[in-house]
């Protein structure tokens, strides 16, 4: 989930669905509540306390889920942005596999496919293609954005098919909040995770209530965004307008979906299809695997 999500246009929310955690991760964020807060304050043995408050939220499964994001974040971070500087066909290729397979897997959730099933996933289509043909801005960001910024994008984090990485472009704050993680600028971070927080506090209730009244429409919804995510991850763009950052360097504003030999012409680097294709392929596959083995 860390490694997808530091990725602009996949979502964490499609990696904890696949591997069958989705509604545990939903359940565990929601218990975070005042009933916890009660037991631990509760009379008796504060130790006694602490182990009802941790059980209650399911705290060994939220330490490993969120070690693990703030592990793999941190340690890809560089990594991610080397490779989407140097070699972004790669990058896009194997995530635009992945997030065919992703929709395939979700679809399959969808036990009657009836007309309302059927325009909610368009509905999620078309809402998740709007999203990912917004140009990004770019802001010199107060300390209170971070805290805004994270709550805003953990929406989308949880969301299979919204990728929140895409939703801090559009924000303007994706560069500053892998600069903070890159230089480790705690305070930063700090403010950043608090809104993280504040936002996954309140919109697990909304989607787990859409999941418990209307459990299919919500299933078709997300796989519609995962559909509608594909728009942005095609791996053959031309860049139609530029802008300059707050650093002085330019970045595409708006980009055009083309096909490899118009990628050739226009820009005459090497489309590379052989290997963008085996990495499509690599990344359904890999899908497909951990799909057979959650469910062991």
């Amino acid at each position: 989930m860390g490694a997808a999500d530091v990725v602009p246009g996949v979502s964490g929310g499609t990696i904890a669905f696949i591997t069958g955690i989705y509604q545990r991760l939903l359940n565990a964020i929601q218990s975070v509540n005042l009933e916890a807060a009660k037991l631990l304050f509760q009379k008796g043995s504060l130790i006694n306390n602490i182990k009802s408050l941790w059980q209650h939220i399911d705290g060994n499964f939220l330490l490993a889920v969120f070690s693990g994001l703030l592990t793999s974040a941190i340690s890809l971070a560089k990594i991610i942005t080397f490779m989407l500087a140097n070699h972004p066909i790669y990058v896009w290729s194997f995530f635009f596999g992945l997030i065919i397979a992703s929709f395939i897997h979700i679809a399959k959730q969808v036990e009657t496919w009836n007309i309302k099933t059927i325009l909610s996933c368009i509905f999620g289509a078309a809402l998740a293609f709007t999203i990912t043909t917004l140009s990004p801005t770019d802001v010199e960001p107060q300390w209170w954005y971070y805290t805004a910024a994270g709550a805003i994008a953990i929406c989308a984090m949880i969301l299979p098919g919204i990728s929140g990485s895409f939703i801090l472009l559009l924000l303007g704050m994706y560069a500053h909040v892998l600069s903070a993680v890159n230089s480790l600028a705690f305070d930063l971070i700090f403010l950043f995770i608090t809104g993280c927080i504040i936002g996954l506090m309140a919109f697990s209730r909304v989607l787990t209530w859409l999941l418990k009244h209307y459990h299919q429409i919500t299933f078709a919804l997300l796989s519609g965004f995962l559909v509608g995510s594909l728009n942005l991850l095609w791996p053959w763009k031309q860049v139609l307008t530029t802008y300059t950052n707050s650093k002085g360097i330019i970045k595409p504003l708006s980009q055009k979906n083309i096909l490899p030999d118009t990628f050739l012409q226009l820009t005459g680097q090497d489309p590379k299809q052989v290997m963008a294709i085996s990495l499509m392929l690599f990344g359904l596959l890999l899908i497909l695997f951990i799909e057979k083995l959650s469910k062991k």
